[in-house]
């Protein structure tokens, strides 16, 4: 779809009493990425005769086809986000296992003090 650029509008013969009264429906149907230009123009030459129901049903169309693809394309931004923070989540979890080990290694200390503690105060004890 990125292949796919707004087409220039150059290419289609817009006349300027269906630009006028027509605007917001082109621009929908210019900015289509499902249409090719013969397809554009096709849908450009017969807006004047189409009904107000068929007006709305192809701004319709149209309408759910951009809300469409650009959550489509907020999803991949999205989830090209979230994969380029994954190395930032990898590097979270590594600062999470070195804090992890350094507690653990800090309470093996304290623990081996404690027991040597209580050694001191159990010979203490048997010496009296």
């Amino acid at each position: 779809m990125a292949d796919q650029a707004q087409p220039p509008t150059s290419t289609l013969v817009i006349p300027p009493d269906v630009q006028e009264k027509f605007g917001p429906i082109l621009a929908l149907i210019q900015g289509s990425e499902s249409m090719n230009n013969e397809e554009r123009q096709y849908w450009i030459n017969i807006l004047p005769i189409m009904t107000h129901e068929q007006l709305k049903n192809l701004e319709d169309i149209l309408t759910s086809e951009k809300k469409q693809l650009a959550a489509i394309d907020a999803k991949y931004s999205k989830d090209n986000t979230q994969a380029a923070n994954g190395t930032s989540a990898e590097s979270m979890e590594e600062k999470i296992k070195s804090r992890k080990e350094k507690r653990r290694q800090s309470e093996q200390e304290d623990l081996q003090q404690e027991q040597s503690k209580e050694e001191d105060i159990l010979s203490q004890i048997q010496s009296l």
